[in-house]
C-alpha cells in the first residue's frame, strides 16, 4: 500500500498549516497578555510614584507635637501700649483675656478698646513675646 507522494505531501502541508495557525493564535494570546501586564505594570509604577510623593510630602510637614523649626522672633514693639501690656503680664499670675488686660491698664471696657488690645496681644503672639494657650487666652511663654 503505497500512498501517493502528492497525497502525503498535501496532508503534511495541511498539518503544518494547522500547526502554524495554532502557534499564531497562541502568539496573539501571548501578545494580549503582555499588553495587559504592561498596562498593569504601568499603573503599579504610577501608584508607587504617588506613594513616594505622598511620603515625601508628609515627611516634610512639621510635626505638630514638636515646636516649629524656626522660632518666632521675640522683638518687642517699642511703644507705650506694648510696654503697658507686658507690665500687666509680668504681674499676672495666669493667662489673661483682652478684657482683663484692659481692666489692668485702667482702660474703659468698650468694644473698641478690647479689640485694640486683642489685636496687640495677637501681634505679640506672632512675634513670640506672648502665647495664646486657647482662643482669646494669652500668657507669657514658659522657658
Amino acid at each position: 500500500m503505497s500512498e501517493d507522494p502528492q497525497h502525503t505531501l498535501g496532508a503534511l502541508l495541511a498539518r503544518l498549516e494547522a500547526r502554524e495557525q495554532q502557534i499564531a493564535e497562541q502568539a496573539g494570546a501571548a501578545h494580549e497578555k503582555i499588553a495587559e501586564l504592561t498596562a498593569l505594570l504601568s499603573e503599579l509604577d504610577q501608584a508607587t510614584e504617588y506613594i513616594k510623593i505622598t511620603r515625601k510630602t508628609l515627611l516634610e510637614l512639621p510635626d505638630e507635637a514638636s515646636p516649629p523649626t524656626h522660632a518666632p522672633t521675640t522683638t518687642v514693639p517699642d511703644n507705650a501700649a506694648c510696654r503697658q501690656i507686658l507690665a500687666v503680664f509680668a504681674e499676672a499670675d495666669g493667662p489673661l483675656r483682652a478684657r482683663h488686660v484692659c481692666e489692668a491698664m485702667d482702660l474703659e471696657i468698650v468694644p473698641n478698646n478690647v479689640n485694640n488690645v486683642r489685636t496687640k496681644l495677637k501681634r505679640l503672639v506672632r512675634r513670640g513675646v506672648l502665647t495664646e494657650t486657647e482662643p482669646g487666652l494669652f500668657t507669657q511663654p514658659r522657658p
